[in-house]
Parts: C-alpha cells; structure tokens; sequence
C-alpha cells in the first residue's frame, strides 16, 4: 500500500493489495458507510440493479465429513436424517420454474458414494426435462472426484459452489478434523478441476470464525481474485451449540461484528471483481432482519429462496435459528419483490442469471 493513498483514494484504486483491504476491513463508521456505498456504485455500474435468483432445494441432510462447525455434520447424532424423494425434487424444480426463478441449486450434506453420484446425475437430467431445459442448475454437493464433476456437467448442471471456508491453511483445519476425509489440498483441487471442466465455479468463507484476522480476510478475497472465480458466497459464522466449534464462542466477534465484517467483505469483492455473482446469503437474514437487503445494498446480487419441503427445513441445520425456514414458497417470493423494491433493485424473473464475468470470458 502507497502510504500517502487517503481512504478515498484506496476506495477508487483498480487493484487492492492485501494493505489497502486490510485498511478497508477496519473501517467503521461514516467510513464504512461510504465503503458498502463504493461497493452498490461498482456493482450498478458493471451489472446492473437486478437481482437474481436460485430455488434452493435441499436434497438431504446426510453427511460424511465431521467439520467442526457444521450441524449436519456425521458426528452429531441429535440430527434426524433425510433424503428427498426424486417427486419431492422435481416437485421443488416444477415450483421455481413455475414462479419465474430462472434456477435451481441442489444442496446436500457430503456424499461421494455410487448410488449418491447416480441418483444426482439423474436428478439433474429429470430436471433439465422441465420446459426444455429452462432451469439453470447450481449443484453444492462438496468434494468429488473428476470423473464425478464430469457426469454431472454432462448431465446439465453448469454452475458449483464449493466454499473453501478459510483459504488459509491452518485455521482451515482448526475448523475441519486433519485426517483423509478433510484435506486443504484436495478442496483446492476440486476448485481447480470444476473450472477445467467448465463449471462456473464458486467459492466461499465464513466471516467471524475463532481465530480468524484480518489478515486471513484479506487473504481470502485474494484467494478469490486469484482463483478467478466466478461466483461467492459470503456469511457471519453462526455457531451451532451441537458441534465441537461451539465450545470457543467467546473467541468470536459479536454478531453486529460479523455482520458488519460480511457486509465490507462483500463491498471490498464487488470492487475487486466487479462482475461476479456475489449470493446474499441466508446467515445474514439470520443476524440480522434486513441481513439480505443490506447484502445486496453492499454489492451482491444473489439470493437463494428456500424450496425445501416444509416439513424437512428443520432438518437440515448447518446453524441455529436459520431464517426464513417456515415461510412458505409463494410468501418469500412477495416478501422479497417488495423488500428489494424498498432499496432500488427488482428480481430478474426467468433468467438463468449467469455470471458476468465468466460468460464474458467464455465469449457467450
């Protein structure tokens, strides 16, 4: 960082070193607000004032990771497990095409045996059936193999988000067990082998996590940049009583903390990498009441409505008291055209809602 650079100065800079985010992170007050507003100028100048969005079906719950912070994780037995049936999905992708989402993204715990992989494959071809292939498909179904990633993409899904959760090694495993089943080096390798297939890959990390700086913040929007992602998804971490993680707590910011690191994260990205797709995610409705609203104010332009089934909602816990889980489909969907109305930005209906910068890479 040029020391004689003002914050102002820093704000309009093409390229942001790890100085100048960290400069960023630490702002607060009229500061911060003229930051989250740099962030809503760079996102309506490269993109535009839509928002866009994906059905979320949550397809089950079973897991065979054990991270340390995740609900669903193997370990916790108070979880009561589920798997949709395939209607129960294609019912799911019948309603959001029926109310003009554009897209779907398939959720699930880990999973990486034959019968999972199979059934995903055609689940996803079921689905591009719909109206001759008019849904997109966003699959976040965590680490598998080339030859998995292959038969999907085959299959019809073109977009994956797999989080990284901390692009920094060590506080990587002080979240996840050190052992064959969670390995840093294979989720960098999974990133890089969705991109060499062709997906439009995503990423992401939690914001607040113990033992998380500043650094490790800047860090990982560095990360991002040079991964060259094509989509993030960005949350406060919320910790659940029922995993190991819960136990440091008090090591965590409080939550208006977190949310207000998220909140800068996601203005610093938009600035850095102008015309990704950025999801509001659900844990900042969970924060705070306006959470999405004040995501997309900042520089995202993603939200993911819940499709699950009601009565399986409860079941799929990555955090406690997750928003949103009882409102029904057609509720969320007034909720939200009037609640991005009330800040300038309206939903794109019936659009796939690709990523910008990876279409564009792509000459489409």
């Amino acid at each position: 960082m040029d020391m004689s650079l003002g914050f102002e100065d820093i704000l309009l800079k093409q390229d942001l070193d790890r100085e100048d985010i960290k400069v960023l992170l630490s702002a607060r007050g009229p500061q911060q607000e003229r930051l989250l507003k740099r962030g809503l100028e760079v996102k309506l100048s490269n993109l535009d004032n839509y928002v866009h969005l994906r059905g979320l079906i949550e397809y089950e719950n079973v897991c065979e990771k054990n991270c340390l912070y995740c609900g669903l994780r193997s370990g916790n037995a108070k979880v009561e497990r589920y798997c949709l049936s395939d209607e129960e999905v294609l019912s799911c992708a019948r309603l959001a095409h029926g109310q003009g989402y554009g897209s779907v993204a398939l959720q699930s715990g880990e999973r990486s045996d034959p019968d999972f992989v199979r059934k995903i494959a055609y689940l996803v071809r079921e689905i591009k059936k719909i109206d001759g292939g008019s849904l997109g498909i966003t699959l976040s179904l965590g680490e598998q193999t080339e030859e998995t990633y292959r038969m999907w993409f085959e299959a019809g899904a073109h977009r994956y988000l797999l989080r990284i959760e901390s692009s920094n090694e060590e506080l990587y495993y002080k979240i996840h067990p050190r052992n064959d089943l969670h390995s840093f080096r294979k989720r960098l390798d999974c990133l890089e082998t969705l991109k060499r297939i062709g997906y439009q890959t995503g990423t992401g990390v939690m914001v607040g996590l113990p033992y998380q700086t500043l650094d490790h913040l800047a860090d990982d929007l560095l990360f991002f940049k040079e991964m060259d992602v094509a989509m993030v998804g960005l949350g406060p971490y919320i910790p659940h009583p029922d995993t190991p993680l819960y136990k440091l707590k008090d090591l965590i910011p409080p939550a208006e903390e977190r949310m207000s690191l998220t909140l800068k994260m996601i203005a610093i990205l938009r600035m850095m990498m102008p015309q990704i797709n950025m999801v509001a995610a659900t844990a900042n409705q969970t924060i705070d009441p306006q959470g999405r609203e004040k995501a997309i104010a900042a520089g995202a332009n993603v939200i993911m409505p819940n499709l699950t089934p009601g009565e399986y909602r409860e079941s799929y816990f990555i955090y406690p008291d997750k928003a949103c889980v009882k409102d029904r489909p057609e509720q969320c969907q007034t909720c939200l055209d009037i609640r991005l109305a009330a800040i300038g930005h309206r939903i794109l209906y019936n659009a796939w809602g690709d990523s910008l910068a990876f279409t564009k890479k792509a000459g489409k």
